[in-house]
């Protein structure tokens, strides 16, 4: 069984290291460790707020954006104008489930909703299945690999495994959605900053004291 996984992890490397002779990643190695590892850089977004600024292809958007954990360990974010009201508000349930309680009706839309989905699991680092996971290198990051139906989850630390540097949703040539989180104050990053490369939509997030 063993042999029957590592040989299987071996494969997934190859196919995405060589999607493309032109692909990002083709030069990346398999890597041996633990892929739970990367479970120590997850939020613990207990309650926290943060400044926002969304651009959307031709549409800006500021205001604030909460999320809270609750009893049940699901996620809900809400995010509202500084008047006041909603402009969305998705909750993400440990079952895996993703509810959409509210979106304004200029961004409802399913690829908007989405992508924003997509986004947001992303940075909570949900969504991701250990068993088809595996581990790749270069000479100065460890990748945790994390394969979709469509597209892959990838989590880039220092070869040391001691800082998250780069999140990124990848097809098998380059990344097409990457992210950072940073400076943690009791699990919490103060920085959350999103960019697509296909097209202009992006999200930064500035973290507030209450």
């Amino acid at each position: 069984m063993r042999l029957f996984r590592m040989r299987y992890l071996l494969l997934g490397s190859c196919l995405f290291i060589l999607g493309s002779c032109s692909s990002v990643y083709k030069n990346l190695k398999p890597a041996t460790g633990d892929i739970n590892y990367i479970e120590k850089f997850k939020p613990n977004f207990t309650l926290a707020l943060y400044k926002a600024e969304i651009e959307v292809t031709s549409h800006h958007l500021s205001g604030l954006l909460f999320i809270k954990t609750l009893p049940d360990s699901s996620v809900r974010i809400v995010f509202a104008n500084e008047m006041g009201p909603k402009l969305f508000d998705f909750e993400f349930k440990p079952t895996g489930e993703f509810k959409v309680y509210y979106i304004v009706k200029q961004m409802d839309k399913g690829p908007v909703i989405k992508t924003l989905k997509k986004d947001f699991e992303l940075i909570l680092l949900r969504g991701r299945n250990a068993k088809t996971a595996y581990l790749l290198r270069d000479d100065k990051s460890l990748y945790y690999v994390f394969p979709k139906t469509k597209g892959t989850y990838c989590y880039i630390t220092d070869l040391a495994g001691t800082q998250l540097t780069t999140m990124q949703i990848s097809s098998p040539y380059k990344p097409v959605v990457q992210a950072i989180m940073k400076n943690y104050t009791n699990g919490i990053p103060d920085t959350i900053g999103i960019t697509h490369k296909n097209f202009n939509f992006t999200i930064a997030l500035k973290r507030l004291e209450r």
